[in-house]
């Protein structure tokens, strides 16, 4: 049994109800599929063939991403994926380097229940695939994966020439991307001095500026059922990461199988239905709430708090697989039941 963004379709209509709540003005929409999934960008405040090519440009710029970075499909990454399997140096540009070097600090701050460069491991479970299917890899395959100990801290670089000492590094920013591209989206829509938009990849959404009199508000999605469990006022420049089991996974044997894999035993990770965080300041809040979401789903329901307070998250929300509700003050504060 095999389950892809079976929700994806009720988040954007609930989404859409949500934000046409919030001023009587209209809110143009542009709608693609990028990533793997959704993705739209909604902009208040301009006229609609204004808003129409302003969302293109940035589809366009979410098209750049998805073939510069895409993990398997023949790309800027698979070559640096080649040529480190190799033990060859691979010349990068600055974009690149910079998006590794920002990577591998989050890591090293999770103390790697972030890692990127698992590549292999999420390879060998099937998800490096449009098509999920049911994987069951051996034991031995998995042990050999950990044993090898890839880590974003195995690659140096001599400007933008990146190398490994670890040939088992294969690098895979599917836990990474859509929040850069959220970065990408607003740093274009800033530029063009738009008053106010929402830029949604998959569910990581972040906000500029304010659509009229009130805040933009999303809805947190139910990972086990219809609708939303809570909805949150987001404001200018602060960005909502969810991870999520419910949209890439197989079943197998009764057990849901999740693309989210625990870099210390290889195994995917199943006691966690879904995190969701805020992050907001600076000109990266979409990857930090993209990537930061990532080790406490790996964490799980009793190791969670603790690395939100290592990695400095204030806003936390953590649904269990057995439907349990957890959040930090700091969240509790900010949703709407």
């Amino acid at each position: 049994m095999i389950k892809r963004n079976s929700c994806m379709r009720l988040l954007f209509v609930l989404l859409l109800v949500l934000l046409n709540g919030c001023t009587n003005k209209t809110i143009y929409h542009t709608r693609g599929h990028v990533f793997g999934t959704v993705v739209e960008v909604s902009i208040y405040g301009e006229s609609e063939a204004r808003a129409q090519q302003l969302g293109a440009q940035v589809l366009r710029e979410f098209d750049r991403l998805h073939h510069k970075f895409h993990a398997w499909e023949p790309s800027a990454l698979t070559a640096l994926n080649d040529s480190i399997a190799r033990g060859e140096p691979y010349q990068a540009d600055a974009e690149m380097v910079d998006m590794l070097k920002a990577a591998t600090s989050l890591a090293e701050h999770s103390d790697n229940l972030f890692n990127p460069a698992i590549g292999g491991l999420i390879r060998l479970w099937g998800f490096q695939s449009s098509d999920i299917t049911p994987h069951d890899p051996s034991p031995a395959e998995i042990k050999r994966w950990v044993d090898a100990n890839p880590r974003m801290s195995d690659l140096s670089y001599d400007g933008n020439i990146v190398s490994s000492r670890n040939k088992a590094v294969m690098l895979d920013f599917g836990g990474y991307a859509k929040g850069y591209a959220l970065d990408q989206a607003a740093r274009i829509l800033r530029a063009e001095h738009v008053k106010a938009a929402l830029i949604n990849v998959g569910g990581n959404i972040l906000a500029v500026g304010q659509p009229g009199p009130h805040p933009w508000r999303v809805g947190i999605q139910n990972p086990r059922g219809e609708g939303t469990v809570a909805t949150i006022d987001l404001h200018d420049n602060e960005a909502i990461g969810t991870s999520g089991d419910y949209q890439r996974y197989f079943m197998q044997s009764g057990k849901r199988r999740p693309h989210i894999i625990d870099p210390r035993t290889g195994e995917t990770t199943d006691l966690v239905a879904s995190v969701t965080i805020i992050m907001s300041g600076g000109d990266d809040a979409g990857t930090r709430s993209d990537g930061n979401s990532k080790p406490l789903f790996v964490a799980g329901p009793r190791h969670w708090r603790a690395m939100a307070e290592r990695l400095g998250l204030k806003e936390v929300m953590l649904i269990d697989t057995d439907k349990n509700v957890e959040m930090t003050p700091a969240m509790r504060k900010r949703v709407m039941r």
